[in-house]
């Protein structure tokens, strides 16, 4: 009868990290799938081919914001957890290892969420524009479109989100 394992020790802690890396890159790349946008140049597909409300107006105050995503994917938080652990698990020996891991994987779980967070952010514009009709409308947006004061612009809503867009 044969006693010998399948796996020597090292082999068997490689394929364990090798594993892991495999499951934390395919939770990063499923997170990058998301795709939101604040553009206003960015329509999604239920929003194609539907009619829309346009007012026309003259912007009255521009304004930098910074857009944030709302909640995050996890994928940061996993990702960071993972190679912390997987990190720490590489220092010392015995209980001190075992810390270290545990230690790595919290901070590397922090660091990770950090770094998502950052990700999350798009600079954005707070744009007041005064309509013809006298009512005044505010609209925050991505700054992917130049606006300044002064500009006569349409405001555009009805169907998703208001954009506003030079005329």
């Amino acid at each position: 009868m044969n006693t010998t394992p399948f796996f020597s020790t090292g082999t068997a802690r490689r394929v364990r990290v090798l594993a892991l890396g495999a499951i934390v890159t395919s939770v990063a790349l499923l997170a990058g799938c998301a795709n939101n946008s604040a553009s206003g140049s960015v329509y999604s597909y239920g929003q194609a081919q539907r009619e829309q409300i346009v007012r026309a107006g003259t912007i009255t105050a521009v304004r930098p914001i910074v857009i944030q995503e709302d909640k995050t994917s996890g994928a940061g938080v996993l990702a960071g957890g993972a190679l912390g652990g997987v990190a720490g698990n590489a220092v010392g020996g015995g209980t001190g290892r075992a810390i270290a891991t545990v230690g790595g994987a919290l901070l590397g779980a922090l660091a990770g969420n950090a770094v998502e967070n950052r990700v999350g952010r798009t600079s954005g514009l707070e744009v007041t524009v005064r309509l013809d009709n006298g009512e005044t409308r505010v609209v925050a947006q991505e700054a992917d479109i130049p606006l300044s004061v002064g500009q006569r612009v349409q405001v555009i809503s009805g169907a998703g989100p208001t954009r506003v867009a030079p005329m």
